[in-house]
């Protein structure tokens, strides 16, 4: 069981950390639990939506691939700190990870009450509409006169306290196993797709900038990239490079493959950039997939991306319709993979499937019939409408 433990409080040397720390060292028989910190989430501003930032995403994330999460408060002025209120605003602004997610509040503090209000006050808080956390009913873990509480390594010294933490950590396994057994089979949780490339893969040739328009000639020259007539031996075949250029050259579609890290690397160049489907221009070869495709566009390629990466798909098509009556123009994206079932990054192969469907039709005989032309009818038959949304559609168009 994989739970997550957030810090209440982003004071340097806090109390509530050293519990999760305790918790998290003596109840590992009975789950896994990573420590969150809230120190680097920015101070919630409406005006200003940090919503997408590096750390907001990282806690939303977190969350999101938990069975369930443990909150460890302080109490400031009766109620929580500033600093976990503000965490909570941004988790139910635009995001809503803490939804229908079991949730166990603890707490520790200097005086006898043991954080007991600012608890309350987080129980509402996490019931509000937005946040819907589904809160762990009764066992308050409430330790008072923390200072005194641990010994110089960090663990609780009193028997008793020690043993109600575990009765209430046991409970809230069994609570975790109840309430996913009534909200049904976890959604997989798809990681954000990094459009900018900015992470590296064995592949990944470094020093050299992705969005030069000469990377492919810098990048050739640092690695020794062979050209020419020199041979490479592939799965089943002997090819120079210059044969394996005139191969997929001659292929009758357009190819792009970008890695598995976002970089685009290849298409087939053959064709000016105005005479092609989907114009390619050389420069654009080792940018990252975000200089390839409009801001406009971004959340639709990554959803594409992240349905080939999980698995989801391992394929995606779309009917691209702006090149007029004459074509039946259609986006292939391929899921690549590796000997070992890795995910390699994607093809995209465009072909305009008229001409084929032309030539079965004069071959066969055969006629179409309908109130509808021969191809956008066969499109509507073999689409369903719950693959993927209109605007993603649109999206991966563009």
């Amino acid at each position: 069981m994989k739970l997550v433990g957030i810090v209440g409080s982003n004071a340097e040397v806090s109390y509530n950390r050293i519990l999760l720390k305790y918790i998290k060292k003596q109840f590992s028989h009975l789950f896994d639990l990573e420590i969150l910190e809230i120190k680097d989430i920015p101070l919630f501003n409406q005006s200003d939506d940090q919503t997408n930032s590096a750390a907001v995403q990282k806690l939303n994330q977190k969350i999101l691939q938990a069975d369930g999460i443990i909150i460890a408060t302080p109490e400031h002025n009766h109620t929580i700190p500033a600093s976990l209120k503000s965490v909570l605003e941004w988790l139910s602004f635009k995001i809503h990870p803490l939804e229908n997610k079991p949730v166990m509040i603890v707490g520790a503090s200097y005086y006898d009450q043991g954080s007991s209000r600012a608890q309350l006050h987080l129980r509402q808080i996490l019931d509000a509409p937005g946040v819907n956390a589904i809160v762990l009913p009764g066992n308050e873990f409430l330790l008072g006169k923390v200072k005194e509480a641990f010994d110089e390594q960090e663990n609780l010294k009193d028997k008793r306290t020690i043993d109600f933490l575990g009765t209430c950590l046991e409970k809230f396994t069994q609570f975790i196993t109840l309430v996913s057994a009534v909200e049904g089979p976890k959604k997989p949780v798809l990681e954000p797709e990094d459009l900018y490339a900015t992470g590296k893969i064995a592949t990944t040739i470094d020093g050299v900038d992705k969005e030069a328009d000469d990377w492919l000639e810098q990048a050739a020259e640092l690695v020794g990239a062979v050209e020419g007539n020199t041979y490479v031996k592939l799965d089943r075949g002997l090819l120079t490079v210059d044969q394996l250029n005139y191969f997929l050259a001659s292929m009758p579609m357009e190819l792009t493959y970008a890695d598995s890290n976002n970089q685009f690397l290849y298409y087939n160049h053959t064709k000016p950039a105005e005479e092609m489907l989907a114009a390619r221009v050389p420069g654009q070869v080792g940018n990252p997939l975000s200089k390839c495709h409009p801001e406009r566009v971004h959340k639709g390629v990554e959803w594409v991306l992240q349905q080939l990466r999980s698995g989801t798909m391992d394929a995606f098509r779309v009917n691209v319709p702006t090149h007029g009556p004459d074509k039946y123009v259609v986006h292939n994206y391929q899921a690549l993979h590796d000997k070992d079932g890795n995910y390699a990054g994607v093809n995209e192969y465009i072909l305009d499937f008229k001409p084929i469907i032309d030539w079965y039709l004069a071959q066969t005989g055969q006629k179409l019939i309908g109130d509808v032309d021969a191809v956008s009818s066969a499109s509507v038959k073999d689409h369903h409408s719950d693959d993927v949304d209109a605007g993603t559609s649109a999206s991966v168009k563009a």
